[in-house]
């Protein structure tokens, strides 16, 4: 069997739940094969959904929690509209304990029912980049300085 079930014309990428977690691949095979990492960020989920039930809970009822990627938040955001990753997506399928189905070449559209926030993932990361630009950066981090929570004296003796 392949790392990856199938991968065809319209760039889906498959894995079953009932495959087991992929060990001793190289950095460059996780990230930067064709999957991009998908697969890996899937898998983390999966192991996520074991060590953390309640994180799993609230994702099969729907939910769109903060995990390692852009796409969930825990509150209501003034703009109720948002991008996020397509590794997200993979993610959150492996805490919901589905299988991974994702195509790369497609943006899918959830509304968290907790937060009533419309997240879209994406593959056009232009899109999430340009948000978080207009969006979640600091005047200070644009401006060269201190952002919150870091504080203006050296962090080295």
């Amino acid at each position: 069997m392949t790392l990856i079930e199938s991968i065809d014309t319209t760039r889906l990428i498959k894995r079953s739940r009932a495959e087991p977690v992929r060990s001793k691949l190289s950095w460059h095979e996780t990230w930067e094969g064709p999957d991009t990492g998908l697969i890996k960020n899937w898998e983390i989920g999966r192991k996520l959904a074991i060590q953390n039930p309640d994180l799993a809970a609230q994702t099969r009822a729907g939910e769109l929690p903060p995990l390692n990627w852009k796409g969930g938040s825990d509150r209501t955001l003034v703009k109720r509209e948002k991008f996020g990753s397509l590794r997200y997506l993979a993610q959150w399928q492996g805490l919901r304990g589905e299988d991974l189905s994702i195509d790369m070449d497609a943006e899918v559209t959830f509304k968290c029912p907790k937060t009533q926030m419309i997240v879209t993932f994406t593959p056009d990361t232009r899109k999430i980049l340009n948000e978080s630009d207009n969006k979640n950066i600091e005047e200070g981090a644009l401006s060269g300085g201190p952002t919150s929570g870091v504080s203006e004296q050296s962090l080295f003796p």
